[in-house]
């Protein structure tokens, strides 16, 4: 068997005296979707954090590609959330995806043809070559995202994190996003963490789930972790989890700080996006 793309072993995070969660550990495959659950304030985008090398472990470690998680690795892809660029930003979409070729450098390095069908490349894999040309302010929010995610995979990652990136999508848009984070990683082998606040647009995705509530966690497959018993043991106290229609509903989490949760009509989520140094 392969080793792991991404593992975190005994892994920990604290702010001051405040445990974020502990004891984690999680080895994600080649090819595998992972998707994130938890409530604002669990540690959802702390752990991207740390996985980007922007924020040290308070314990353990985590490791990506068989290498110590560090700043600018190019064995990640990183999709934002979903936020509006600004309609009077003059940023070419192609422009935008060639910023996550120049690592360190400021400016946007020497123009060559290798680099321009790179960036093409990747942006045809996301289907968003129609608009490479035009400015990024101007498309929509689900055009938007698809050319985030093809600035992700411009450099060829073996791990795609992707941060809430459903937010203020329309269910078409977030279907459409879903579906193409699946269908790349499918082929290219790429592994995928999917942070979210709803299961139901990446359930038909989905090989695990990771479910952090409350310093606590639970790992495993979505009938593993997403049911009664699991998540009522998981918050310590009664968690109703039912079915219908094909969509997973969660009822009776705690309304506090570190156990609030929000169901498939809830758009809200962590601040504190983390930020990939240019």
């Amino acid at each position: 068997m392969t080793a792991p793309v991404l593992r975190l072993v005994d892994a920990a995070l604290s702010y001051g005296a405040r445990p974020i969660w502990s004891g984690l550990d999680l080895d994600v495959r080649a090819g595998e979707f992972v998707a994130v659950l938890g409530a604002n304030g669990s540690g959802k985008t702390s752990l991207i954090r740390a996985i980007l090398g922007l924020q040290p472990l308070t314990a353990g470690r985590v490791e990506v590609a068989g290498r110590a998680a560090r700043r600018g690795s190019s064995d990640i892809g990183y999709v934002p959330q979903q936020r509006r660029a600004d309609p009077l930003t003059p940023l070419r979409a192609r422009d935008f995806v060639a910023q996550a070729m120049d690592g360190h450098r400021w400016g946007t390095g020497l123009p060559s043809r290798a680099r321009r069908a790179r960036v093409l490349a990747a942006l045809d894999a996301v289907g968003a070559a129609a608009y490479a040309d035009s400015p990024i302010g101007l498309l929509s929010g689900g055009e938007q995202q698809r050319v985030r995610i093809a600035q992700a995979l411009v450099v060829d990652p073996q791990l795609l994190l992707c941060d809430e990136p459903l937010l203020s999508l329309d269910l078409a848009s977030q279907r459409t996003v879903t579906a193409l984070v699946d269908e790349i990683r499918r082929e290219r082998g790429t592994s995928v963490l999917f942070v979210t606040h709803e299961i139901n647009p990446v359930l038909p995705y989905v090989d695990r789930v990771l479910y952090l509530a409350g310093g606590r966690f639970r790992v495993g497959t979505v009938d593993e972790v997403l049911n009664s018993e699991t998540l009522s043991d998981l918050f310590g106290a009664p968690i109703d989890v039912v079915r219908v229609g094909g969509r997973i509903l969660v009822a009776g989490v705690p309304d506090s700080p570190e156990h609030a949760h929000h169901d498939h009509a809830d758009h809200s989520h962590e601040h504190g996006e983390p930020v990939i140094p240019a």
